[in-house]
């Protein structure tokens, strides 16, 4: 029987800045296994990005892909699929204004083209990039990374209708299906019988965690979150660096 839900972001949140984890954030996680509260990784990342986490962690339940793809107990709940269409005109918009596409499933990626911005992107998550204009044609893709700095508005206005975005870092935007959220990627996995009922909670620092944080009934800002997170927040518990993790849960009194 779950006795609680809890939603961990990753990058700013659940990871320090080196993208590692740190010790007493792994003892807490067990904690809260042992104590039958069910842990969840609710990221803009995908499944293939985040496999050394939840190796780690023994995590196998994660709304992955800023809600694109939802998988509970290791196994693929859901997983949305973008239309070849789409996928082409969102790659050959963005082609026009010299902007790479990053196309993306639970098991990889490819690129559309490089720049200095995709190799800094990828030196960060310690991944090995490839570029490949004829990936989406022979593989499923649920979620895009569009390359572009500053032209946020530009890029919502030209597909309001057939797409989310939401800035995940100064160099590019989240691409998801319209209406697509953590939020909605969560309320897949609680339709779920044995979670009706079952009290949430939530941590989070940025933008893409809004929709997440808004849902759940104890949302929990870090301490180095955007004014946005905080303001949605409930509590607002020490930074990623500074055991935020483990302020917040013991402050719920998860770890108990």
């Amino acid at each position: 029987m779950v006795k609680a839900v809890v939603f961990f972001d990753l990058d700013g949140t659940l990871l320090q800045d080196d993208k590692s984890l740190a010790p007493e954030t792994l003892m807490a996680l067990r904690q809260l296994q042992e104590n039958a509260v069910l842990p969840v990784i609710a990221t803009g990342r995908n499944r293939f990005e985040i496999q050394y986490i939840l190796d780690q962690t023994g995590i196998d339940t994660l709304v992955a892909a800023n809600g694109s793809y939802v998988q509970v107990a290791g196994r693929r709940l859901f997983a949305e699929v973008l239309p070849q269409s789409l996928i082409r005109a969102v790659t050959d918009y963005a082609a026009a204004l010299g902007d790479p596409v990053g196309w993306y499933n639970e098991a990889g990626f490819a690129l559309s083209a490089e720049n200095a911005d995709t190799h800094e992107n990828y030196q960060l998550l310690h991944l090995t990039p490839h570029v490949d204009p004829q990936w989406p044609a022979h593989h499923e893709v649920n979620f895009m990374f569009v390359f572009d700095r500053g032209r946020d508005a530009q890029l919502q206005h030209a597909f309001a209708q057939q797409l989310s975005l939401v800035r995940n870092n100064p160099r590019g935007l989240d691409t998801m299906l319209a209406g697509v959220s953590k939020k909605t990627g969560i309320q897949r996995l609680l339709a779920d019988p044995t979670l009706v009922g079952v009290p949430t909670y939530a941590f989070g620092d940025a933008a893409n965690d809004l929709p997440m944080l808004q849902l759940v009934d104890h949302p929990v800002a870090m301490g180095n979150g955007s004014d946005a997170a905080k303001h949605t927040a409930e509590f607002v518990t020490t930074s990623n660096m500074a055991g935020g993790i483990v302020n917040g849960l013991a402050h719920y009194q998860l770890l108990g």
